[in-house]
């Protein structure tokens, strides 16, 4: 598996900056995005839409997820290790088990089959 990357795209840069509110107007407008294998390492991404997005292989490390709707995402592959996750809605296919190891020990997380 790859190491997660800063993405060298402007949807990804404005999550990195904070622009959450604006990259979320983008993407409903229809702007495509590749966030696969980023680099979330401590960002705030509160207020994200984050529905229908590829967020596979993807590194939270540390960052504040609280309150996002992550049921229609692909987390597929993803750590979330030491994230702040109150409120967090995960895909229904992600066991609590997964989610449980991957905030506390970074495993990445694995969709039920």
């Amino acid at each position: 598996m790859a190491a997660p990357e800063i993405k060298d795209n402007e949807m990804y840069r404005l999550l990195r900056e904070g622009k959450i509110e604006e990259f979320n107007q983008r993407k409903a407008n229809g702007e495509a995005c590749d966030l696969s294998g980023a680099d979330f390492r401590n960002v705030s991404l509160v207020g994200l839409d984050a529905t229908d997005l590829d967020l596979s292989n993807s590194y939270f490390r540390m960052s504040n997820l609280r309150g996002i709707d992550m049921r229609n995402a692909n987390l597929e592959g993803a750590s979330i290790h030491g994230a702040q996750i109150s409120g967090v809605y995960f895909p229904d296919s992600l066991d609590a088990t997964e989610i449980e190891l991957s905030l506390q020990h970074g495993t990445r997380l694995r969709y039920k089959r």
